[in-house]
Formats: structure tokens, sequence, C-alpha cells
């Protein structure tokens, strides 16, 4: 099953999770979230409901509220969605120049350094 892009609250609830980089209220995130926007508690809630029955948020008691934490790192999410573009390429190998030929000098470099950590299999 291809991995779903998250939409536009969700991108934003996780963002502000992966942040804290650490177990967060809905107050909390909500509290972030209303600097740029003014939401309700019950709207966040939501999102954040979802995003655990999604897998991508857990969740434990704290109190009469739960905490909750990212279950993946934002690299892992960004990695699974470049995986997932990728399968959607009948020549992968073309797809790989076109994207090469995107790059920017820190992120080629960025893409170097990840090669000469990962030995790829022959």
């Amino acid at each position: 099953m291809a991995l779903r892009q998250f939409g536009e609250l969700e991108a934003q609830v996780m963002d502000r999770v992966w942040r804290h980089n650490r177990p967060v209220l809905v107050r909390d995130v909500l509290a972030d979230l209303n600097t740029d926007r003014d939401l309700a508690y019950t709207t966040v809630l939501t999102v954040m409901e979802k995003l655990r029955r999604k897998g991508w948020l857990s969740r434990q008691r704290r109190g009469r509220a739960y905490a909750y934490e990212a279950a993946a790192s934002r690299e892992s999410y960004t990695a699974r969605l470049m995986c997932d573009a990728l399968a959607t390429s009948d020549n992968q190998t073309v797809s790989f120049v076109h994207f090469l030929e995107q790059l920017s000098q820190e992120e080629a470099e960025a893409l170097r350094t990840a090669l000469e950590f990962r030995q790829l299999p022959e």
C-alpha cells in the first residue's frame, strides 16, 4: 500500500510534534498552531487521533490527558515518500537522472555522504 502524503493540518501537527522531540499534549500542539491560525482544541485532538490510528503518533496517558509522540522520525517519513514516488516510475533510472538534475549543491553533497555511509549491495 502506498504512503499518502499528509494533509495540510496533519503536516502542521506532525511538524510541531517532531519539533518538540518529546511527548506533547494536545494543548501544546494547539498553542503552537494557534500562533498561525485559530483552531479549536477538538480539531487538533481529532487530527492527532487520526494520525495515531494511521500509525504516525503513539500516545500514553498522562493524568487525565494523553501525551502524544511521533512513532517515526521526519526523515523516515521523507524516505518513505521518496520510495513511494520512485515506485510509480516505469523507468527508475531515468527518474533518478531527472531527480539528480534537480538537486542543489547541498542536496548533492548530502546524497554523496549518504551513499558513502550506506554501502549498497552489488
